[in-house]
This record gives C-alpha cells, sequence and structure tokens, in this order.
C-alpha cells in the first residue's frame, strides 16, 4: 500500500433531510455541526448541490460555503459538487473566485455532471451529454484560473469571447479543484487529465469498494497521457461514519433514520434500490442498515471498529489523503454530535501521528517508572535525614580565612 502521508478527515453535507422537516431548521443544524467540526480540529466540509426529490436541499453550494464560513474560523470549504451542465462555466469560475477572497483563502471547488437524473430533466439536459458538458465546462474554468491571458472558446455547449477574471482567486496558483467520481470513470478520467483532485462517494453499492484500485488505476493512466504525476493524497472518499460507546448502541441511534434513508430516498424516490440489493427480487423491507454494516460499506460502532474499517479502506484503496463522512442526519443532533467527538478523540489522532509521542512515553513510562520513582523517593529521604541530623554529628566544615588585603 502506498503512503499518503497525514490523513484528513472531513465532512461531506448533501445533505439528506427526511422530507416533512423545517428546512430552515435542517439548514441551521448543518451548519451547527460544520461549527462542532471546526472545533474538533476536522480539515474540512464540502457541500452538495441539488435541485428535486426533497431529500438533499441545498441548491448552491456557494451560498452554503458563505454562511459556514461565518461561523467556523479554519476549515476549508468546498463544493462537492457543483453540477457544471446547469451553470456556464464563467459563472463557476467567478463566484468561487470571489469567495475564495471571502473566506480568506478557504474554499475548494468540485465540479461534476450532476447525479440526479431528475435535475437534469427540470434543467432539460439531456442525460446522455452531462459528461460531455461537465467536461467542456471544466476545462473552461481551468483555463480561466490557469491563463494569464483572455479567453476565447467556442465549443459545443459554452462560449467565451476575451473572457478574463477580474477578481482571481486567492489562493496560488489558484483554489483547488476536484471532480465528483462516482460508479463511472469519467471522473478519474479527468482528475488524472487535469491534475485535480477525485472525490468518491456512493460506496455503499455493491461495486464501491472492490474497484478502487481499478479506478485509481484509471487516473494513473490519465495522468501519465497527459505528462502528470497523480498524488493519493489528493483523493478524498466519502463513507457514512456513526460512532458510538458499543457497537449495538451505534445502530440503535441510527437503525430508523438510516432505513428510512435507505427505503423512502434511494429505493423509492431515487429507484436506486440496486444499489443495495444482493438479488434483483429482493424486498424493499429486507433492505437494512443492519445489513450495509456487515457488508462493510458504511462505518457504525465503536472508536476501535472506525479504525479497523478504514485500514481497511486504505487497503481496499491503495491509500488515500482524506476520509469524509457523509453528514446523512441519521440520529438526533446530540448523538451525532457525540459521534464526531469520539471520530476526533480516538480515530483521527491514530491516523494522524499524534498518539505516537505520549503512547512512547507511557511505554518508557510502564518500563521505568517505577525504578525512577524508587530512586527519586530514596534520594529525597537522604536529603530530609541529612537535614535532619544533630549539627555535632555532621562533617566538620572547613575554616575560611578572610584574604589579606593587598
Amino acid at each position: 500500500m502506498e503512503s499518503s502521508g497525514r490523513l484528513k478527515f472531513g465532512l461531506f453535507v448533501a445533505p439528506f433531510h427526511p422530507v416533512g422537516e423545517n428546512p430552515t431548521l435542517a439548514y441551521e443544524r448543518d451548519l451547527d455541526l460544520v461549527q462542532t467540526l471546526d472545533r474538533l480540529g476536522f480539515d474540512e466540509v464540502w457541500f452538495g448541490e441539488r435541485h428535486s426529490c426533497g431529500w438533499e436541499t441545498i441548491p448552491a453550494p456557494d451560498l452554503m460555503i458563505a454562511a459556514a464560513a461565518m461561523r467556523t474560523q479554519r476549515l476549508m470549504l468546498g463544493a462537492a459538487v457543483v453540477s457544471l451542465p446547469f451553470h456556464h462555466p464563467f459563472d463557476v469560475a467567478e463566484r468561487f473566485a470571489f469567495l475564495d477572497h471571502l473566506t480568506h483563502g478557504r474554499v475548494m471547488l468540485g465540479v461534476g455532471p450532476g447525479a440526479l437524473p431528475a435535475d437534469a430533466h427540470l434543467y432539460g439536459v439531456p442525460y446522455e451529454k452531462q459528461s460531455a458538458m461537465m467536461n467542456e465546462g471544466l476545462e473552461m474554468i481551468l483555463r480561466l484560473y490557469r491563463s494569464q491571458e483572455p479567453v476565447t472558446h467556442s465549443g459545443t455547449y459554452f462560449k467565451l469571447r476575451d473572457a478574463r477574471l477580474q477578481i482571481r482567486p486567492l489562493q496560488s496558483p489558484h483554489l483547488p479543484i476536484g471532480v465528483a467520481c462516482g460508479g463511472g470513470i469519467n471522473g478519474f478520467i479527468q482528475a488524472g487529465k487535469h491534475g485535480i483532485w477525485p472525490i468518491s462517494a456512493g460506496m455503499f453499492s455493491s461495486e464501491g469498494l472492490p474497484n478502487l484500485k481499478k479506478r485509481w488505476a484509471i487516473l494513473e493512466r490519465a495522468a501519465e497521457s497527459a505528462g502528470r504525476t497523480p498524488s493519493r493524497a489528493d483523493w478524498r472518499l466519502s463513507i457514512p461514519i456513526h460512532l458510538a460507546e458499543s457497537r449495538a448502541q451505534a445502530l440503535d441511534e441510527i437503525r430508523a433514520g438510516a432505513n428510512k434513508w435507505i427505503r423512502d430516498y434511494y429505493c423509492a424516490a431515487l429507484g436506486a434500490s440496486f444499489l443495495f440489493q444482493e438479488r434483483p427480487d429482493q424486498p424493499i423491507d429486507e433492505l437494512s442498515i443492519d445489513h450495509l454494516v456487515e457488508r462493510g460499506t458504511v462505518i457504525v460502532g465503536t472508536p476501535q471498529d472506525a479504525i479497523a474499517a478504514i485500514e481497511q479502506l486504505i487497503e481496499h484503496s491503495g491509500g488515500f489523503g482524506a476520509l469524509l463522512a457523509m453528514a446523512n442526519d441519521w440520529a438526533s443532533p446530540t448523538a451525532t454530535a457525540h459521534s464526531y467527538e469520539l471520530l476526533a478523540r480516538y480515530v483521527m489522532p491514530h491516523f494522524q501521528g499524534t498518539l505516537a509521542g505520549p503512547q512512547a512515553a507511557y511505554d518508557y513510562a510502564l518500563q521505568h517508572g517505577a525504578e525512577l520513582l524508587r530512586q527519586s523517593v530514596s534520594s529525597a529521604a537522604k536529603v530530609s535525614r541529612d537535614a535532619e541530623a544533630p549539627i555535632d554529628s555532621r562533617p566538620p566544615q572547613a575554616e575560611k580565612h578572610p584574604e589579606p588585603e593587598k
């Protein structure tokens, strides 16, 4: 396995909120969680873009980033992802460059073709053209960020004339850019070709984990063809995570919410039951979070369970740079916040090298502490005995004579 250095941890906020809840309060809950993660030392948070189906309710990730930036101090904040077929690339490039200044260099831009067929339908975008539109839009954004000269482009889907950004990104050479890498290979090809970050989600599907190494190999070939050397430290993987003091408690806290997410959203609204079924005729009421936990495509349990699962994920993938927990809103806000606290206290340090020093010091104390304490107590006792001894029993002191005057 190739080492990717210090593993970063973050959050992917699609978000997922059950239909029937007050959306204003749901947004506030998302922002409260982001604020908590900023305090706990997480590295980054990404917000999605959706326009339909009722469960994923952020239509403008850049506005969510702006709101989150006002409540946080250090988190990097990204869009995962802006669906490029629905926006002109110049608008995307300009808005995120502007946002980079407003956040003092804490912005990341993720792009994608748009994952929900219902979104493409309402925009009137043909499904078969989404990837091509994303590829063209991405190239235009990169030209606007990477070129100092005006950009003119007359493509199949978008056009520009003598276009330049009045305000260029604050980060140099430009803000980080990633691309969605779902079940297909186009995202990996674009990441390798352009030297940008791959962002992988949806690993709870039956094909998610086993294909990670194959997908990275596709990225490497695309990068080699473009004369680039990819870094696994750029790769973001997203997976549902919920932790508690015991595996049973963790499952109890999320079971109702997670099963509703599987059955009411993915299976009923999206028609994506195939992601969870082991056979085509398997009834929806058999699909449960317990099954996903057994399959190992979500992380639910104790901090030690999470450590083992992440190590397995590193083995499956060959190494990556950041793990993004999916904000699924399965549990109560209190249980959710506690889960991320456990992740920050016990799991993140394991993969970030911050436990080595205290552990080494403790191991040394276990081996030598008793002897060092015995020596210290013995020495202190001797000093005490010497101080309490009668004056006539003390060793004579050499008599001092004044020095003669010169």
